[in-house]
């Protein structure tokens, strides 16, 4: 926010402003020769005690609301636009003179010839007002600046109140104030406030919204007929609506008589008003969407949402949520997003293939960029919409609890953040994935990747469950984790387990370094354990130390959670906290540092470069060091053409399926999963997921070069 101020040396304008409001009397007097009574009370009396000299010599000049515009990665694509006032400022040279003139002819002819107070429209109004003539305001341009400039200043509703109410005393202050802005600011630069911060109605404040919502150009391109018609509906938007029936009539009206005024007062000739009144009044306007629900056809409300969200955690916007939004709403900020739009139509496109919008059960992408935590891409078969209760298209919820209770599911429509994970949606178990976890911790105790266990294809663990659970070996309290296929039995090392995803080596593997060390890693690698039951697990290391099925994906994660806790071994072990944003700047020019990584080391170069070798293997790619024996998605590596490293995952039954691949510039993370009901009994399918990842992955990589990852010390 820019503020003006000036103060001046009381006993001068004391002085001055008995000199006005004498001036001001004696032309009361003149005009009111036969009204004796009226001019001996005068505007002043009216005014109550307080004398001119003593109302405030101080305006605070508060900017009006700002839209806040948010673009691509590019810089030049606008994917929305936030505001509580659809308003832009221009400057003065970027409005056109015909929207110069029309003001001046609509709602001040003397504009250039008085001191920002018209003391004989004043007091012809005060006198006709009085004795019961038709009601005239005869506030300049000036005083109408001094009342809006007042109203957006207010820090209360009885200051917005007292700016606007129709009294005596307001008038006299805006007297005051006029005369003091129009010696301080000048005609060009009050015009300039002025037509920046009028109403046109319709959602459009300023002249640059109003030219926009009206007639879709810049203030620098309205015609004599154009500009008539905005002059016309600042004094009453709603009356002189031309969008409306009743409206429509009044504002040809109105844009008339503007034109004609612009005439008399030899600002165009006869021909162009002629031209300018046989203009046809259009009935329909381009009010701009607002917010990230208008921009669910460009399929980036789930990445607007989440740059909304985060906006609104950043203490630098403010120390509430409501001064965070208003700040963004009213802030005026241009805001260049980390969104690639490359990547957000590979990822859309792949999706589309894969699985149907109006299917009950989602695929999510996300994707982050190594070394930065820029997030690149955020996608689902769904649009980002708001629910209407009335609509049958969105589908009753799969949940049968829910169901019963008449609440729809978050298919084909939802402003949740599935992909990201706030509010009500914790996440869900991405199944192996974690097992990366498991290993970056091995590393980090002193085990090498070459550290082998052998063991059958069901492995009795020394973590205590409950005796009556599945995993329980039968009889007793102990976690017996099996592996997915009984021929996965035998010796396996940190190449060969993690290719082949073998429970009964990451099991025994955790509990060899201490499963609390796991979790540990996993706080540093950006899992936020969003449910409680996980937190409070988590947050006590006793508890974590007994959380036996940890490394097989229990907890519950989202798609962006998993693709920068990879993303952090292709960062050479540098965890950065995920952002939206590349560049902030504020309404005056200047560039913010909020949004830019915020990086620190999560584990040595030398873990990062192990664990990412291992990480290979399971998606066809060759390790440097080792040999992989095997994969679970080998179509990864051929498909990318690049360097890959990443891992599949399934949960128990099928619930969940995931794959995350990576090359050195983007990791791309994909959960199939139903949103609504985590016990549902569908068959999530790795024929869906994976190909939507790595295609899509591939397609980001297209005509990029070849960049090997670091090789570790062997």
């Amino acid at each position: 926010m820019s503020f003006w101020t000036r103060k001046r040396d009381r006993s001068i304008f004391a002085n001055t402003g008995s000199l006005v409001i004498c001036g001001l009397l004696a032309g009361v007097v003149v005009a009111a020769a036969s009204f004796p009574a009226v001019a001996m009370s005068g505007l002043a009396a009216k005014a109550g005690s307080k004398g001119f000299a003593e109302l405030p010599t101080e305006l605070a000049q508060q900017s009006a609301p700002q839209v806040t515009r948010i673009f691509a990665s590019d810089g030049k694509t606008q994917i929305a636009v936030m505001y509580d006032e659809f308003r832009s400022d221009v400057p003065l040279k970027d409005i056109s003179k015909n929207m110069q003139n029309a003001i001046i002819a609509a709602e001040d002819h003397q504009y250039y010839e008085h001191n920002g107070v018209d003391l004989k429209g004043v007091a012809r109004a005060f006198v006709n007002n009085r004795s019961g003539g038709s009601q005239q305001g005869a506030s300049t341009l000036t005083m109408q600046y001094v009342r809006m400039t007042l109203a957006y200043s207010a820090k209360t509703p009885q200051q917005a109140i007292d700016a606007t109410k129709d009294s005596a005393e307001r008038k006299l202050s805006e007297m005051k104030y006029a005369l003091q802005v129009d010696k301080e600011l000048g005609k060009e630069k009050i015009l300039e406030r002025y037509l920046n911060m009028a109403p046109f109605g319709n959602g459009a404040y300023g002249i640059y919204a109003g030219s926009q919502v009206y007639f879709k150009k810049k203030p620098k391109d309205l015609t004599v007929a154009e500009a008539a018609l905005l002059a016309g509906m600042v004094k009453a938007p709603t009356s002189f609506d031309p969008t409306t029936p009743k409206g429509h009539p009044q504002a040809l009206a109105r844009r008339d008589y503007i034109i004609k005024n612009m005439q008399d007062l030899k600002m165009i000739t006869p021909e162009e008003a002629t031209k300018a009144k046989a203009v046809k009044l259009g009935r329909t306007t381009n009010r701009p969407g607002n917010g990230c629900v208008s921009v669910a056809k460009n399929n980036w409300g789930f990445f607007c949402d989440y740059f909304y969200r985060w906006w609104l955690s950043q203490e630098a916007f403010g120390a509430t949520t409501y001064d965070r939004e208003r700040q963004l709403k009213s802030g005026g900020y241009r805001v260049v997003t980390s969104l690639d739009l490359k990547a957000q139509a590979a990822a859309r496109e792949r999706i589309t293939e894969r699985i149907g919008d109006k299917n009950r059960n989602a695929l999510l992408l996300a994707g982050v960029e190594p070394g930065t935590g820029r997030v690149r891409t955020l996608a689902a078969n769904r649009k980002y919409k708001l629910d209407n209760p009335a609509d049958p298209e969105n589908k009753i919820s799969s949940n049968p609890e829910l169901a019963a209770q008449g609440i729809r599911g978050t298919y084909p429509n939802t402003t949740n953040p599935i992909i990201t994970g706030g509010g009500d949606i914790v996440g869900y178990q991405s199944g192996s994935t974690f097992k990366m976890l498991a290993m970056v911790a091995a590393l980090e105790n002193g085990f090498g990747l070459d550290h082998s266990i052998t063991e059958g294809n069901r492995y009795k663990s020394g973590y205590i469950i409950d005796p009556s659970s599945d995993a329980a070996c039968p009889g007793t309290h102990f976690y017996c984790p099996e592996n997915a296929s009984k021929s996965l039995k035998g010796t396996f090392n940190m190449w060969s387990g993690f290719a082949r995803s073998v429970n009964t080596y990451f099991v025994p593997l955790q509990e060899q370094v201490g499963a609390e060390k796991v979790v540990d890693v996993a706080k540093r690698f950006g899992i936020q354990f969003r449910a409680k039951s996980d937190a409070d697990m988590a947050n006590n290391p006793e508890a974590a130390h007994q959380w036996g099925a940890f490394t097989l994906g229990v907890s519950a994660s989202t798609p962006l959670d998993v693709a920068n806790a990879y993303a952090t071994l292709a960062g050479d072990g540098m965890y950065c906290k995920p952002t939206p944003v590349q560049r902030i700047t504020s309404a005056n020019g200047t560039k913010l540092d909020a949004g830019q990584p915020e990086c620190k080391r999560a584990t040595s170069k030398e873990v990062a470069r192990k664990a990412l070798d291992a990480a290979r293997c399971p998606v066809g790619d060759r390790a440097q060091l080792g040999n992989c024996g095997g994969s679970t998605e080998p179509a990864a590596r051929p498909t990318v053409g690049h360097p890959v490293f990443g891992k599949t995952g399934t949960t128990d039954s099928f619930r969940t399926a995931s794959l995350v691949v990576g090359t050195t510039s983007l990791v791309i993370a994909g959960y199939l999963v139903n949103p609504d009901w985590a016990g549902h009994n569908d068959f999530m399918d790795h024929n869906i997921v994976n190909p939507a990842v790595y295609r899509a992955l591939a397609d980001f990589m297209e005509g990029k070069p070849q960049e090997e990852f670091k090789t570790p010390d062997q």
